[in-house]
Parts: structure tokens; sequence; C-alpha cells
């Protein structure tokens, strides 16, 4: 997918250390900014990790068909929010236009000197959709995926759209079993679809709604620890 003509999303970035050599690019939920995550950082950071820049940007402002038409910050449009339609509630154009977005701040850190596979890409709800949809098209695979409390947009068209050895990317997948936005049995079809395509699926589930918890934090950290250590082997 070409990204010449996609803008670059204003971010928030946070350093870990000087000249990283890592980037953490974190996609927030509907309504919410890139400022969302940034309070993860140094509950999730370890020791003895690489200098690392956090990027959490900012979705462009649309009206949310779901909300009223409602104008906010969303990475797509949400016509449904029914439970029935869920795999069918994201407006595709708004995830595409997401995806290449996202793809846009990935040649960005290439540019800066950090290229795909020392970039892990991360998303929370809709964040998470445009997370896996961006994942599942990578024909350069990145250092890992990270996706939580989420679903795949589109599952009916998934495996078209899949790319082959997209699947060589590690993914962090993990969701609330209380969960009434994204109902837990969508990310648990969500993971069997990711793991039919062949990605090695790490999945958690916690009892919690629609958030992000401290253990949560704590497996993301020992997955994210399990990565760097191999790419230094």
């Amino acid at each position: 997918m070409t990204t010449d003509t996609a803008p670059l999303l204003d971010c928030v970035e946070r350093l870990t250390g000087n000249a990283p050599t890592w980037t953490v690019l974190w996609l927030h939920g509907l309504g919410a900014d890139g400022n969302d995550f940034v309070p993860i950082v140094p509950d999730l950071v370890r020791p003895g990790w690489p200098a690392l820049r956090f990027l959490f940007p900012h979705a462009p402002v649309r009206p949310i068909t779901c909300n009223g038409g409602m104008r906010m910050r969303g990475w797509y449009d949400i016509i449904d929010l029914s439970a029935d339609n869920l795999f069918n509630r994201a407006d595709e154009a708004g995830v595409l236009q997401s995806v290449a977005q996202v793809e846009a701040l990935i040649a960005r850190e290439a540019e800066r000197g950090i290229p795909p596979e020392r970039v892990i890409l991360a998303g929370f709800s809709q964040g998470g959709a445009v997370t896996l949809a961006t994942g599942m098209r990578r024909t350069t695979p990145l250092a890992g995926l990270i996706a939580l409390s989420t679903y795949v947009p589109a599952m009916h068209k998934a495996e078209a759209a899949f790319a082959s050895g997209a699947e060589r990317q590690p993914l962090f997948m993990a969701h609330g079993r209380f969960d009434p936005v994204v109902p837990f049995g969508a990310g648990e079809q969500s993971c069997a679809l990711m793991q039919r395509l062949g990605f090695q699926v790490e999945w958690k589930q916690y009892p919690m709604q629609h958030q992000v918890c401290m253990e949560e934090i704590r497996d993301l950290g020992d997955w994210m620890q399990t990565l760097f250590a191999g790419a230094t082997r």
C-alpha cells in the first residue's frame, strides 16, 4: 500500500533514553487522543531494555455515526454498535485511511534510523483494530503487534487482505472477560482468525471491562522482554 499521500499525524513523543533504537507506535481508542496511554510508559518499561521512542499519534477528528454524528477523534467511523454487527461495525474506507497514516509514520521512523523490524505497533480498541488491519497487510514484518480489547475489522474480508509473510510478526492480544464495548467473544474469534492465518499469538484474558489492568501491563512487559532478548541473540 502506498503512503505517499497519507498526511503525517501529530504525535505525542516520549523517549526512554538517548538515541533510541526501537519505536513503539501506540494507537488510542475512540474519543481519546495520543495522551491517553502516555502514563503507561513508566509502568511498562523495564531496566535493561534498549532505548525506546514511544509515539502516540492523535487520530483525526471525524463524525461518529453511532454517537449521533458527534465529532471526535477516531480511526474510523462506527455505524452500528450492536453485537450482531460487530465485525461490520467499522467503516472500511476509514480503516484503510488509518492504515495508510500508520504506514506513513512507520516510513518516517525508517528515515529516522529505526527500521520496521524494530518497530512495535500497538493499539487499544479502535486502535487495536487498525493495528491488526495494518499488521495483516505488511509484506515487511514489524518487530511485533499488540492488540488490546479489540477485534479484526471486516473479518469476512480479512483473509483476502492478508499478505503472505505477515504471519512472521509476533502478536500479543488481550481482552477483558466482562467487556461491554467489544464483547469478549469478538476478541476470541479475532484471535482464532489470526492463528488460522499463521500468526503466533500470545492470548491473555482478564477479569475486567473495556480497560487495561496492571496484570496485563506486566504480561505485556514479559512479552516485550522476549522480543528484545530475541533481537539481541
